[in-house]
């Protein structure tokens, strides 16, 4: 009976009733600047978030779209904003908020391609960068502004941020930014903006909590959504290596290292201390990797994404800062080398291979302890994860 009730609650958030699906981008009757924009980044055809979402944002309706990892969100709102901003007037008419600094920026560069034949300012405002950097960018005036909650409320409440013709606020990975760490600054970011700002509510998972939330700030949304069962990735193949215990992980993977840098990969850890543990003992142990975590100053950050994005260094280990909507095309492999601690991430991370409909391969190094939780993540994604096979070669 009660999980009769749960499913009624789940059912609540179908997709909303007569959202038209648009087959082709010409049919959006768009800037032609924008179009141009549009094929120049090397999209062809929209995804079905796009077809779905793109002409809802442009029609001015509050959207919560929900969609796989990969799948173009980011282009969905950007196009969306793209198409209603006023060129001529330099003022702030669109605001992103992210999770994440990697995030805001990755954002702000998909608005500049996509934005490429039109004159557009985007300026990233992220913590950990100097404020004189973004005093600067800000005076000259910015058409969309995409930063994280904090450096954003910090710019806005000193004024150098002006709200007033803001038309647009999107919340990119919200079930992150609604959750504990950053609702307060969201709904304080949310006090400056003026009364009919549209809300456009973006991420893979939407948990039932995030999307009560949202009544708080939008109107009667147009809600997207695809059903959980249809998130797990297509096209990424999982599988589960048996460790005894958490001490023979660490063998596993120096066994597999070679078959790891035939592609790109990325392996997470649920802590900073792990990291850099492992990143440490794997170097001692001869092999070459670069390691990523919150604690590090941003320019090094920076730094490690680029020499990553560009393929100078094969493998990234990192905690779930990377996680969510970091986009490298040639990463292949996702090793969870410990599982995700909360099951919604597990998406988020194996996300990172196979997107855009590229073929994936997650592994996960599963202990005694972690056999329930790897049951859990299964149910939940009605998935099923195979034991690995001998040869890594045969699936990469």
């Amino acid at each position: 009976m009660e999980f009769d009730k749960e499913l009624d609650k789940e059912l609540q958030f179908k997709t909303s009733k007569n959202v038209p699906v648009v087959a082709t981008f010409e049919q959006m009757n768009l800037k032609d600047d924008l179009l141009r924009g549009i094929y120049g980044y090397g999209f062809e055809a929209p995804s079905a978030i796009q077809s779905r979402a793109i002409m809802q944002i442009i029609s001015g309706r509050d959207t919560i779209a929900q969609a796989q990892s990969g799948t173009g969100k980011t282009a969905t709102f950007s196009v969306g904003m793209l198409e209603v901003i006023d060129e001529k007037k330099l003022d702030t008419q669109a605001l992103v908020l992210s999770p994440t600094r990697e995030l805001a920026v990755q954002i702000q560069d998909v608005i500049k391609a996509l934005g490429d034949y039109m004159n557009i300012q985007c300026h990233a405002c992220v913590g950990g960068k100097a404020v004189g950097d973004d005093l600067k960018k800000l005076s000259k005036g910015q058409h969309i502004v995409s930063g994280t909650p904090g450096r954003v409320l910090d710019m806005i409440k000193r004024r150098n941020l002006n709200t007033r013709n803001i038309k647009v606020l999107v919340l990119d990975e919200a079930d992150e930014l609604l959750s504990k760490g950053f609702h307060e600054q969201i709904y304080d970011v949310y006090r400056y903006l003026p009364p009919g700002t549209q809300v456009v509510v973006v991420s893979a998972t939407l948990p039932k909590d995030v999307l009560s939330m949202t009544n708080k700030f939008m109107t009667d949304p147009v809600k997207i959504l695809v059903k959980r069962d249809e998130i797990t990735l297509e096209g990424i193949k999982q599988f589960f290596v048996q460790v005894e215990k958490e001490d023979w992980k660490f063998d596993t993977l120096c066994d597999l290292y070679d078959s790891l840098t035939i592609t790109q990969a990325v392996i997470f850890c649920n802590t900073k201390k792990k990291v850099d543990w492992l990143s440490e003992s794997l170097r001692k142990a001869n092999f070459t990797v670069v390691a990523m975590h919150g604690d590090m100053k941003q320019d090094e950050r920076d730094k490690i994404m680029n020499e990553f994005r560009l393929g100078n260094s094969r493998v990234l280990i990192s905690t779930d800062v990377w996680a969510r909507g970091i986009d490298v095309q040639q990463v292949s492999l996702v090793i969870n080398y410990d599982l995700p601690s909360d099951r919604e991430n597990y998406i988020h991370r194996i996300g990172r291979s196979g997107r855009f409909g590229r073929k994936g391969v997650a592994i996960n190094f599963v202990t005694k302890d972690d056999t329930q939780m790897l049951h859990d993540i299964e149910q939940y994604y009605s998935t099923q994860i195979e034991e690995m096979p001998v040869s890594l070669n045969d699936i990469l």
